[in-house]
């Protein structure tokens, strides 16, 4: 595939969720550029295999899984179908994420356990089917989450995402929890904060906020790059750089972390 390779990750398998689009697109693109296996997962089957196709197309390799990452035995599936396809699994990047506009004042339960379920207990069941593997593969682990910088801060009255940020905050406890729980089979368990990234639900975030506020559509999304020290829009391979990274050796001394990827505006 092309690209450099950089951080020796030849030969190894990874599983990528929501990779259909965005974020896991990207991510899913540059790990195949590192010469992994990837697992391009989504609930949209169509969607998983067009980015196959694509990394297939660049000289990579991938397989497309549809899986509801909420249902347990779809989740075991696309495990099992990785293994089988590649022979061994050592990266798992929970990034299937979705996010509902909602004042908490008017979140009603339904959109609530449906931001819980995907974003929160998505990762738990993911990781868990992961982790047994790994742990029986004996040869350690990576498992890398998409928290978003919602996990660590509120995004506020201006970009109501209330429980959004409640279950991206429950993604870093995981990771913490995990990370301390799997240290001992050599698994490391970090975790991604980003900021504003140039996707779809970001431009859906601007449309929707600019028509509460009776603003131009683009103005939301405005407002927010300029709160960025680097003065730009975040975009995907950001991102996925990030994952390279942390699915490397050059981060092996760090487990149960929460890393900031957002151009210096998230604090801490």
């Amino acid at each position: 595939m092309s690209g450099a390779v950089r951080y020796g990750l030849e030969g190894q398998a990874a599983i990528v969720t929501g990779a259909g689009r965005g974020i896991g697109r990207s991510i899913a693109q540059r790990l195949a550029r590192e010469g992994v296996g990837v697992t391009v997962a989504d609930i949209d089957g169509g969607n998983a295999a067009a980015v196959a196709l694509e990394i297939e197309a660049a000289g990579g390799r991938a397989l497309a899984q549809r899986a509801d990452v909420t249902q347990r035995d779809e989740v075991a599936a696309m495990v099992a179908a990785t293994v089988a396809h590649f022979g061994r699994l050592d990266i798992l990047v929970n990034n299937a994420g979705i996010g509902i506009i909602q004042p908490l004042l008017e979140t009603d339960e339904a959109s609530w356990q449906a931001q819980m379920d995907v974003n929160a207990k998505g990762t738990l069941l993911c990781t868990q089917a992961a982790a047994r593997h790994m742990i029986a593969q004996g040869s350690g682990g990576r498992i890398i989450n998409n928290a978003s910088g919602a996990g660590k801060i509120a995004p506020g009255a201006a970009t109501p995402l209330g429980a959004y940020a409640a279950s991206k905050h429950a993604v870093v406890g995981l990771t913490r929890q995990f990370g301390a729980e799997l240290a001992q089979h050599r698994i490391l368990v970090n975790c991604l904060c980003a900021g504003i990234v140039d996707t779809e639900m970001w431009a859906l975030i601007d449309r929707e906020v600019a028509a509460l506020e009776g603003a131009e559509v683009g103005s939301v999304m405005q407002r927010a790059v300029d709160s960025i020290p680097l003065g730009r829009v975040q975009q995907p391979a950001d991102v996925a750089n990030m994952v390279a990274f942390l699915a490397s050796e050059d981060a092996s001394y760090s487990t149960g972390q929460a890393f900031n990827v957002s151009g210096g505006m998230l604090p801490y």
